[in-house]
Order: structure tokens, then C-alpha cells, then sequence
């Protein structure tokens, strides 16, 4: 059962218009392997590839917000055509506040995933706050809902599962049902 610190209801994640989340300790692990020639790499996790790829195909918007910048980031975004991805942003509430407003969403239309400090204004200001259970202590604590799975282990997919499964419950939305069975 997911740990949340308040019910979030089917129609709460179904008038999420935009998912956004952090890069490093969501969409991975939070390790990051340096090699000797200066070059790093990241372990993203296939399944939460997918589960983007199904929420893209409902016309929600998707955003990636990293503290910092990562070639690795910029080639896994691009494979999973991610519109939106702002990296070297430390004031995560602020790069999510200026995208809300360029899509003409406020941020109750929002849900945010962060795992660290400098995520929790975005978790406490956004429509839905998701976080992990490896996050740390005040990301967690800001989060209306903080996944089972892990970081990089599937939590995104978790959360990509649950817009997916609101909006097929919106009645009439035929692409959420298709997006449910792909």
C-alpha cells in the first residue's frame, strides 16, 4: 500500500494536466558513475520509460527538472520525447511555477516529484507532491503521496499508472483507455 499522508482521489490525479519531476533520485537512483575519461552514466529504469510514454500519449505534458546538468539526462529525455526538460535549476518551485505559466496551467494542475530539499517548495506548492521512500525526511514529509517503489526502481511508473488509470476513469476518454492497454 502507497504511503500517503492524505487521500488523493481519482479525480484529484484525473485534473493533473502536467507531470513534472526531478531527474536524479526519481527517474534514478541518485548515483551517478564517473568514469575516468570524465564521461558519466546513469541507470534509468525501462519500466518508467514506458509509463511516460503512456501519459504522453494522454496529451499531458512532461517536464524534467534537475539541480544539475547531465548529458546522460539529455540523451535518456530525448529517447522518451520529453518536451520539457530544464536542467542546472536549483529553485525547482520557480522553474515549475514559469512552465505552468508558459502551458497556461497553475500549479493545483501540477503534480511534482522530488526527492530532496531542494524539491520540497515544488512538492508543497503543486497539485499532487509525490515522492519516494528514499527521499529525504522533508521531501517526504511535504508529499501528499510517496510511491512504494523505489527511485529508479519504478516509482515513476507507479504515478504514470495512476494518472493513467484516473484519466481512463474520466468518462468519455478514449485515449487514456488506449494508453491503458499499450
Amino acid at each position: 500500500m502507497p504511503r500517503t499522508r492524505k487521500k488523493i482521489s481519482a479525480a484529484q490525479w484525473a485534473r493533473i494536466r502536467l507531470f513534472a519531476m526531478d531527474v536524479d533520485g526519481v527517474l534514478t537512483d541518485g548515483t551517478v558513475f564517473v568514469c575516468s575519461d570524465g564521461t558519466e552514466t546513469k541507470r534509468f529504469s525501462i519500466r518508467d520509460g514506458l509509463g511516460l510514454k503512456r501519459v504522453r500519449a494522454l496529451g499531458i505534458p512532461l517536464a524534467w527538472i534537475s539541480g544539475r546538468s547531465s548529458g546522460a539526462t539529455t540523451l535518456r529525455a530525448t529517447e522518451l520525447q520529453i518536451p520539457h526538460v530544464i536542467q542546472g535549476r536549483l529553485d525547482k518551485l520557480t522553474a515549475l511555477r514559469e512552465l505552468a505559466g508558459q502551458l497556461g496551467l497553475s500549479l493545483a494542475q501540477c503534480a511534482y516529484m522530488g526527492d530532496d530539499i531542494i524539491d520540497v517548495p515544488a512538492l508543497a506548492a503543486a497539485g499532487i507532491g509525490i515522492s519516494v521512500p528514499d527521499g529525504v525526511p522533508t521531501a517526504r514529509a511535504a508529499a501528499d503521496y510517496v510511491t512504494q517503489a523505489e527511485a529508479g526502481h519504478g516509482a515513476v511508473r507507479e504515478v504514470c499508472d495512476r494518472l493513467v488509470d484516473a484519466q481512463a476513469g474520466v468518462s468519455g476518454n478514449k485515449r487514456a483507455r488506449r494508453a491503458t492497454t499499450r
